[in-house]
């Protein structure tokens, strides 16, 4: 096999037609039909929502590329103009799609469950009068209809704000001909009204865009309103920060304040809405026909999922999930007393974050504990994690803080964090500039006797408990002397930007880490070609890397069993005849969001296993602080090769094997169905793991 073979761009899939495939999975689980129907409208909703954010970050940055010409292809080759038009077209059909589920499956199944969503049709007299007083109460003193003339151009929309386009009759109060007027729906604005016992029966529901519409002659007095129709602009929402930015703060400010009003890259509009007036809409956006979506029913399906937590019908969701506490946590003992004896290792949702909190409230507690590190990437709202910090601050611990300012959506809430932090009297930093800080690291120093003993937290996912209950993630407590050496250095390097000598256990990108994972893979090369045992398995959220998936395929071509578990993006090509024959690829979607971080190595029979903050990204080698640090105990080695690895292989109910044309093939068994997270639901709850 000649070198040159690893470079054709026809052994590697285009990095935004896998995400899309991706979605299209997410999509999959509203349409199983063994699903509780709430949590099918919960995965219609999570679908729009990511795709979404694919066109505001992935659909822009190529939109930008073709307007600007720039000949940025990446290992598939493909020019950014014709993956715009692939995505069209696929991205067309899933919209479709999704409202086809939504009106001819969900709606009226939901309706049959007692759950309605009444439209102007369907309301009594008794309800459409509460219905305009709430119009008059709630809606109507906070919406100012924008009337279009040459004095009057059209106006800016914000990013995914719900708008109608107006259609009108007659003359205005200064005597003007006006058929056309824009009226906005403000964001606080509910888009679900669930009507009161008064005027109707439990679970009947009125969507704020049939309210809008059924008063909107109101907003025009002395005019006849013919047609209205809702719309929602999708616009760049990608932030661009100067590397050479003197207050990487105030330069993150002036970025927020602009990304509601970035370069439209979508139009939905409701299907029902005339092609001339449609044409004009596209207009005012600089966008084509191609980049118009009709919609039949509402043009933000994400908002539907407040029906969710407004719907007490538990028999509609899935069992409730009770996160255990790890078998080993006694009372009586502090959690430093048990990390000592032991390395600890917990595995989200099923286990509990909150023996974390416990960790870090006897941080806050113990006169012994004289520092507290700890980086943040994403918290939540309200988070405990934040309070304890600045609780321990303010008892006069030395508190500090990496907070990543920079993480995508997250912006705003991260710098009232790190506010909040400083007025606590917290050292805060902002990462390293050109680098998003990514990794999930806490570090306790503690004097016992005459030494500082390091106690040290690492994780494949955020210190978020939202999160905590619905992505899988590894949670590793250790007191290894060299970890916590590494990450006493790691926090050094982040602090100060100065060089630091090698650590002894941990990667760290993106410095090392890139060229770890390669040579990880290439030693299991050259063990299969002595005839040693050699084998890959990883799991991870992506994998585009190019030079590492080459790596892969030099494994593949040199014997190697690999297999990949990657839930998102994967631009690898399995099955390719002499490159990829011995790698499977596949994905597994289901109740959890598959988060961790797991990569084993066969190691001529001495298997190592790696947790990790990072994908096989460029971005994660390339452009951000991870860590990828080993796991010492062997009895955690088999945990984890067994639950993340042996346990997903055999899952043939929510796995998608990836197939060498670039589609999954649901890999789905009405015999002896077995669900790698449902066998973990069932370990939690009867043996508490």
């Amino acid at each position: 096999m000649k070198g040159t073979r690893l470079n054709d761009p026809k052994i590697f899939f285009n990095r935004e037609l896998s995400q899309l495939e991706f979605i299209r999975r997410v999509f999959a689980q509203a349409e199983d039909t063994h699903v509780s129907l709430l949590e099918r409208l919960k995965f219609l909703c999570i679908s729009s929502e990511i795709l979404d954010e694919f066109f505001e970050i992935r659909v822009s940055g190529l939109r930008q590329q073709d307007l600007y010409k720039v000949s940025k292809t990446g290992a598939d080759g493909l020019k950014a103009e014709e993956v715009l038009s692939v995505i069209s077209d696929r991205a067309h059909e899933l919209i479709q799609n999704q409202y086809d589920l939504l009106n001819r499956e969900i709606i009226p199944q939901l309706s049959t469950s007692g759950i309605d969503f009444l439209s102007e049709g369907d309301w009594t007299e008794r309800q459409k009068r509460w219905l305009r007083t709430y119009f008059n109460r709630e809606l109507k003193p906070i919406i100012t209809p924008l009337g279009l003339d040459p004095a009057h151009p059209f106006p800016e929309i914000l990013n995914k704000a719900l708008a109608f386009i107006v259609t009108l009759e007659g003359k205005d109060a200064f005597g003007r001909n006006a058929d056309k007027a824009i009226v906005q729906a403000p964001r606080f604005l509910p888009r679900i009204i669930e009507l009161p016992p008064s005027v109707a029966g439990p679970n009947q529901f009125v969507l704020l865009t049939s309210i809008i519409a059924a008063f909107a002659s109101s907003l025009f007095p002395g005019m006849k309103v013919k047609e209205s129709y809702q719309f929602r602009v999708t616009r760049n929402s990608d932030l661009f920060i100067e590397e050479e930015a003197g207050d990487l703060l105030e330069a993150l400010e002036g970025e927020l304040s602009t990304r509601s009003y970035g370069d439209a890259v979508r139009l939905e509009i409701a299907s029902n809405c005339p092609e001339d007036l449609v044409i004009f809409m596209a207009s005012q956006f600089d966008l084509t026909m191609q980049e118009v979506y009709l919609c039949e029913g509402p043009v933000n399906l994400m908002r539907l999922a407040a029906v969710y937590d407004l719907v007490e019908r538990e028999e509609l969701k899935f069992q409730s999930l009770v996160p255990v506490m790890p078998a080993i946590f006694e009372e009586e003992q502090t959690v430093f007393d048990q990390i000592t004896k032991k390395d600890i290792l917990l595995h989200y949702p099923f286990e509990s974050f909150d023996f974390y909190l416990a960790f870090l409230k006897q941080a806050t507690e113990d006169p012994k504990v004289v520092s507290i590190r700890h980086t943040l990437y994403r918290t939540g709202s309200d988070s405990t994690v934040v309070d304890l910090l600045a609780k321990a601050a303010k008892k006069g611990k030395e508190v500090f803080v990496v907070i990543e300012l920079r993480a995508r959506f997250d912006e705003e809430a991260n710098i009232e964090v790190a506010s909040k932090l400083q007025e606590a009297g917290a050292q805060v930093v902002y990462g390293v500039v050109g680098y998003k800080t990514h990794a999930k690291m806490c570090m306790v120093v503690r004097k016992e006797g005459r030494t500082l003993r390091r106690y040290v937290h690492l994780a494949t996912g955020n210190y978020h408990a939202g999160t905590s209950r619905l992505y899988t993630d590894y949670s590793y407590f250790t007191s290894d002397r060299d970890i916590g050496e590494d990450v006493h250095k790691l926090f050094q390097r982040i602090a100060t930007m100065s060089k630091q000598a090698k650590l002894k256990k941990i990667e760290h990108a993106p410095f090392t880490l890139h060229p770890k994972i390669l040579s990880l893979i290439e030693r299991e090369a050259s063990n299969a070609k002595k005839g040693k045992p050699a084998a890959i398995h990883a799991k991870m959220n992506a994998l585009t890397e190019p030079e590492v998936i080459k790596a892969l395929y030099r494994a593949s071509i040199a014997g190697v069993k690999i297999e990949l578990i990657v839930r998102g993006i994967c631009c690898l090509r399995p099955g390719v005849k002499g490159v990829s024959d011995n790698i499977r690829v596949r994905s597994i979607v289901g109740r959890f969001l598959e988060h961790t971080r797991v990569f084993c190595f066969e190691n001529g029979g001495a298997r190592e296993v790696y947790l990790s903050s990072a994908d096989w990204m460029d971005r994660n080698f390339f452009t951000r602080v991870e860590i990828l640090f080993p796991l010492l105990d062997q009895d955690l080695k088999e945990r984890v090769f067994a639950e993340t690895i042996d346990n997903y292989l055999k899952d043939n109910s929510e796995s998608w094997m990836l197939q060498k044309n670039g589609r999954y093939n649901q890999r789905k068994s009405k015999k002896n169905s077995y669900s790698a997270q449902s066998k973990f639901l069932e370990s939690a709850q009867v043996s508490g793991f």
